[in-house]
């Protein structure tokens, strides 16, 4: 099992687990505020679920790519769409500030 460490909490997952549905499914959220109900579901079209991540990931696919180089995001950010993202070794996970989490 791997572990995900996010806001204080050490979650456990599955090798190649998306990281948007280890978090949901621990009762937490890639979301802030009203975007946790107005979000794509997953489709990498909103980039609400924007993260960082630090630790051996998935690499970003061409859509998510698409996305995080559209405002506001930025793909110098260094930031990672959980819902496009798999988990392959412990990792750490950050949530920005603002609706898209892109605020530093």
């Amino acid at each position: 099992m791997l572990t995900v460490r996010f806001r204080g909490r050490e979650i456990e997952c599955e090798d190649g687990a998306n990281l948007r549905d280890v978090l949901l499914d621990a009762g937490e959220t890639p979301y802030n505020g009203t975007a946790h109900y107005l979000n794509c579901r997953g489709k990498a079209a909103c980039g609400t679920c924007a993260v960082e991540v630090d630790g051996a990931v998935s690499d970003p696919e061409p859509r998510e790519k698409r996305r995080l180089s559209k405002p506001p995001h930025d793909l110098d950010s260094d930031l990672r769409l959980a819902c496009q993202t798999r988990v392959l070794d412990d990792v750490e996970v950050r949530k920005r500030e603002g609706f898209w989490g892109q605020k530093t």
